[in-house]
């Protein structure tokens, strides 16, 4: 399913590798994308307000959607403004860090957005199932069979993507918008209610007096409102997919390679989307809280995970209520839908260019399975229940709502200290409302932190596996003669000396050396190799110069850019084909080199390139006689 154009890319926007999405709608219609994951949760969220909250539920909701517009709104329309190719608020931290710091710190958020995505699969079937379990007519059929419903909607979910499903912006449509209209009749309906029976409202203000004072009040409200945390779900997704937005030609901006039409639109669906929730958000909490009884809305209670279903049952009559049920269900299963899109584009976005993946994990199917079994193990673990799940989904939009406020933070730090600021106070309270929430339900660290060690585990092992890969993505000369002597030096008409060192008394003395002591005569070319500052990256994008040295007929090759040694050396010889290649041995610890070669690009050079060029011969075709391999001891 794409949700987004996959893999869109651009290094000023953070991305690689770019694609244009084929075709791009104008930003309501793309709306309805972002809708089925963030509309979708109005399916559990006034019930777990109620459950957070008692009567303090809508002050609660007033707050979040306060935190709604005036912070999450702001950060997000800066990330689309900063990372306007899709990648959202992982690929602006990426960009402001370097090293291995900035890897460990991005395989980290990936641990917490896996734990977005996959919570947000597991919640949805979970209240799904529990629709349909409840509904009058499935019900009699599925009472006492929640879970295996649950499997049931996520294994379908995997299979609709083991087999490729790719519509979805007429999908979303088709679920979105009938969903929101079905929840506008049930919440009016509700204010008609309460308009018939004024007593329910004088109730709840009698229970908002034993609170206290409205300083108490809004004190208790803040307390509770971090629990109300999933009505923030949803703006990840929104920056997503703005490469589907096309909100008319490319302004003022365009001369800059911004896409600022793009731009526009997305801000417009951030904040329509937002507006739209926080309309039915304030009024669904204030209708759930008035008409629905504390035993129905507690644990265990015919309300329990379904508010809104239950009062469409109960004000409407059961045709009605299970009109509503049916396009429940069908945003839930979408929002799953889109989580899965989600993680699909995200972990082969970053681990591959890491190098940290298996081959498997640029493919589709391998990794919808291995989706697909933790969402599993997952919904075993909470035992399909809604309630149970909210901290843990709750945690992994925070973490990834807090990265993103500290991303535009920094980012605005160098031309708008007033907006920084701005944006350090929002980063302050996703702080707060991210501790509170962790501190009261920790499952969501546990499962991250579960997620983070399996990522960053299986990220070292492959890397590990990888290190004798060319690990070369490209390489340039840098003007043409070093092209021009490069085509010379191909095919068995040298032999290759690497060295250390660029000085010309060190080619002398390895010159006298090899003629003295193994009897080459040459011509040769030195090759000395140059690593880049950031040897964290896998691959390289190599700078190669080209000298002859008059004197001696000999060539020396400087090549710049390298993330690893034996790498580069490797790839150069393949790319001249040398008679010989001349290796020197330093006999040091090998454990330590093969650490530093791991990490740092270097090590026991001589040996290593031995066994990455082995390894290559092994995988491509012989077409020709491969250099002979001389080790030296230095």
């Amino acid at each position: 399913m794409q949700l987004s154009s996959p893999h869109i890319g651009d290094p000023a926007a953070g991305g690689k590798g770019a694609t244009r999405p084929e075709k791009t709608y104008r930003w309501p219609r793309v709306l309805w994308l972002t809708g089925v994951d963030y509309f979708s949760t109005l399916g559990y969220q006034p019930g777990i307000a109620l459950l957070a909250a008692g009567a303090l539920a809508p002050l609660a909701t007033g707050l979040l959607v306060l935190v709604t517009l005036f912070a999450a709104v702001p950060v997000y329309r800066e990330v689309a403004r900063h990372s306007y190719v899709g990648q959202g608020s992982i690929a602006m931290l990426e960009n402001l860090l370097t090293g291995w710091k900035q890897k460990f710190f991005v395989l980290a958020l990936l641990g917490f957005a896996t734990t977005d995505f996959v919570i947000t699969m597991t919640l949805s079937a979970a209240d799904a199932a529990e629709h349909a379990c409840e509904n009058p007519y499935f019900g009699k059929v599925l009472e006492g069979h929640q879970m295996a419903v649950t499997l049931t909607l996520l294994a379908l979910l995997a299979g609709v993507f083991l087999r490729g499903f790719r519509e979805a912006i007429g999908v979303a449509t088709f679920v979105g918008v009938p969903y929101i209209a079905l929840n506008a009749v049930v919440i009016i309906r509700g204010f008609v209610e309460i308009a018939r029976r004024p007593e329910v409202l004088g109730h709840w203000t009698g229970a908002l007096h034993a609170h206290g004072s409205p300083a108490a009040l809004l004190i208790g409200a803040a307390l509770v409102f971090p629990r109300l945390a999933l009505g923030l779900s949803g703006f990840e997704t929104g920056v997503a997919v703005m490469p589907l937005v096309d909100d008319g030609p490319p302004r003022g901006g365009a001369a800059a390679g911004k896409p600022e039409g793009r731009i526009a639109g997305t801000g417009k669906l951030l904040a329509g989307a937002a507006v739209l929730m926080s309309v039915l958000l304030l009024s669904s909490s204030f209708v759930a809280t008035l008409l629905i009884p504390e035993e129905a809305f507690r644990k265990g209670g015919e309300a329990s995970g379904r508010a809104l279903a239950w009062l469409a049952h109960g004000l409407l009559g059961a045709g009605f209520g299970t009109l509503y049920d049916i396009s429940t269900i069908a945003i839930l299963w979408f929002a799953g839908a889109s989580a899965m899109a989600g993680i699909l584009n995200l972990i082969p976005r970053y681990l591959p260019r890491f190098g940290m993946s298996p081959a498997w994990v640029a493919r589709a199917r391998p990794l919808v399975v291995l989706i697909f079994a933790v969402d599993v193990v997952i919904t075993l673990i909470f035992k399909a229940d809604v309630n149970a799940q909210g901290g843990a989904y709750a945690t992994g939009v925070l973490v990834l709502m807090f990265s993103a406020s500290v991303a535009v933070t920094l980012a605005r730090w160098k031309d708008s200290r007033t907006r920084a600021l701005y944006f350090l106070l929002v980063s302050g309270v996703f702080l707060y409302v991210l501790e509170k929430n962790v501190r009261d339900r920790p499952d969501g660290v546990i499962i991250a932190s579960c997620f983070i060690v399996f990522i960053v585990a299986a990220s070292v092992l492959s890397r590990s596996r990888r290190a004798t890969e060319l690990r070369v993505e490209r390489f340039v000369f840098v003007d043409e003669e070093s092209a021009s002597h490069f085509d010379a030096l191909r095919g068995k008409k040298v032999d290759l000396v690497p060295i250390k060192h660029t000085g010309k008394e060190e080619r002398w003395e390895k010159l006298k050396e090899v003629r003295e002591r193994h009897r080459i005569e040459g011509p040769f070319a030195f090759l000395h190799v140059s690593l880049r500052d950031d040897r964290s990256e896998f691959e390289a994008k190599l700078e190669v110069r080209v000298r002859r040295i008059v004197e001696t007929g000999n060539y020396f090759i400087h090549v710049k850019g390298a993330v690893a040694i034996a790498n580069t050396i490797a790839f150069i010889s393949e790319q001249i084909d040398p008679r010989t290649l001349i290796l020197g041995l330093t006999r040091r610890d090998p454990m330590a080199q093969a650490l530093r070669f791991l990490f740092f690009g270097e090590g026991e050079t001589g040996v290593l390139v031995y066994q990455i060029l082995i390894q290559y011969w092994h995988s491509t075709p012989e077409d020709d006689v491969r250099p002979l391999l001389v080790l030296v001891s230095d």
